[in-house]
């Protein structure tokens, strides 16, 4: 197996999974379902979100809550789910998902 391309900073590679991933959210905010008390309910601020490493952990991280439905899943930090426990603060961007070379996070680019 090559490991010589490290898709963990790959900026093409963030932003098709960024394509992707935005698809499967649980609660879209352009949605006029989306409810305004969803605003701080969000993923990024739950005890359970667990930020990617790479380019991808300024905006997505694992759910970790055994009662969620999407455990074991990625989430886009904005999104949220009924079995919110909120951490009192947003998590904390991994220092390997910012890129020295300035590069905006896959988010930014859609």
């Amino acid at each position: 197996m090559n490991n010589s391309h490290d898709l963990r900073h790959d900026q093409e590679h963030a932003a098709a999974c960024h394509k992707r991933w935005m698809e499967r959210r649980n609660r879209k905010q352009e949605s006029p379902r989306y409810r305004d008390e969803w605003w701080a309910e969000q993923c990024g601020r739950c005890r359970y979100f667990i930020p990617l490493t790479g380019v991808l952990g300024s905006d997505y991280g694992a759910c970790s809550n055994p009662a969620s439905a999407f455990d074991g899943t990625v989430r886009f930090e904005h999104d949220g789910c009924v079995e919110f426990t909120d951490a009192e603060e947003w998590a904390p961007v991994p220092d390997s998902a910012i890129e020295p070379t300035g590069h905006e996070s896959p988010a930014s680019q859609a």
